[in-house]
């Protein structure tokens, strides 16, 4: 197997070490994150991990004691982010979704707030309406925690686009719900369960048949919906689940200083003891490459145990934008046309 090598030239000696910070598990890398330096340069040689892009940042020391992360000067490869661009390998074995590529009809999205009493904030809401229909008409609903920032970095409304021009689907919408406080909101709150179900959704062109409508969520947006279905079960009639963070003290430690670590495992709890099952179709998909493997695991065989038709999907890739994106097809449209029909 080839060894990956990442190099960082340092002409001047100015550096006193360099840290590879992989968006992957370190432990799948066997903990070999440190550069050696070699007549002034810096190098990094380890094992591919299971994954077929990697994400990363360099971590630089220097000698006065300041530190600070960049992108690799040597790779002019990057993904996007909320919090900044990051470097990336794709290794061999990788290819983008071939939608990424196509020029569909473009749906109308309009954007504006809708006031929430419990919440006390206004919650900002991207509405996307596939090409050619109309207002008045109802329409089956996707609505998608952190729905911008996954339109901005996954191209989402290109994908809605595509699968509603190729037949994949019929037509439809997508609210795209932008949180005011991720944190809280999205850990399991029954405040925010509670103003999704009966404010928010109510505010939207919302589909009489629970069945039309279906959630969507990644990482802390995943949790929120299945939060959400468990406190409210009319709410949906079919969730899109991706790297969910399903804390639990045995599995998760590494975030157990999350504020809300325990407010999130207790829920995971109740979960897995079945409280609240209402069966419906589920998908959960979760990266190799990722610390949330084994949480997602779990969920998905409690879920199918308690009567949900899951499907559970593992990707080669780990907690990414990128990775997210690249699983839809064709798992996504699968996902609708279970709940829908």
């Amino acid at each position: 197997m080839a060894l990956i090598e990442l190099v960082y030239h340092d002409p001047r000696p100015s550096v006193a070490a360099v840290t590879l910070v992989p968006a992957v598990s370190r432990d799948l890398l066997r903990g070999q994150v440190s550069f050696s330096r070699d007549d002034g340069v810096w190098r990094l040689r380890f094992p591919p991990p299971p994954v077929d892009r990697l994400e990363y940042m360099l971590e630089i020391r220097y000698r006065n004691g300041r530190t600070r992360q960049i992108r690799d000067p040597e790779n002019p490869l990057e993904a996007a982010g909320p919090f900044g661009a990051k470097s990336v390998l794709e290794l061999p074995g990788y290819d983008a979704p071939s939608w990424l590529e196509d020029e569909p009809p473009r749906g109308e999205t309009v954007e504006f707030a809708i006031g929430s009493r419990t919440l006390r904030t206004e919650v900002p809401v991207r509405l996307w309406a596939a090409a050619e229909t109309t207002l008045d008409e109802e329409l089956p609903l996707l609505v998608v925690h952190d729905g911008p920032e996954t339109d901005e970095f996954a191209s989402l409304t290109l994908f809605l686009d595509f699968l509603v021009d190729a037949g994949e689907t019929p037509p439809f919408r997508a609210a795209l719900l932008q949180p005011v406080d991720r944190n809280e909101q999205y850990s399991g709150s029954a405040a925010y369960a509670g103003a999704l179900a009966r404010e928010l959704l109510p505010a939207l062109p919302t589909p009489s048949e629970r069945r039309f409508r279906v959630g969507m969520g990644a990482s802390l947006g995943a949790l929120a919906m299945l939060h959400a279905h468990r406190q409210h079960p009319e709410t949906f009639g079919g969730l899109f689940l991706q790297s969910g963070s399903f804390f639990r003290p045995r599995t998760d430690p590494q975030d157990v200083l999350f504020r809300r670590f325990f407010r999130i495992s207790r829920f995971v709890g109740r979960l897995l003891r079945g409280y609240g099952a209402a069966p419906i179709p589920v998908t959960i998909s979760c990266g190799l490459g990722e610390e949330n493997l084994a949480n997602n695991r779990v969920v998905a065989e409690a879920l199918a145990r308690q009567g949900y038709e899951v499907r559970f999907v593992e990707f080669r890739d780990a907690h990414t934008w990128v990775g997210w994106r690249d699983v839809w097809d064709p798992w996504l449209p699968d996902l609708l046309i279970r709940a829908w029909g």
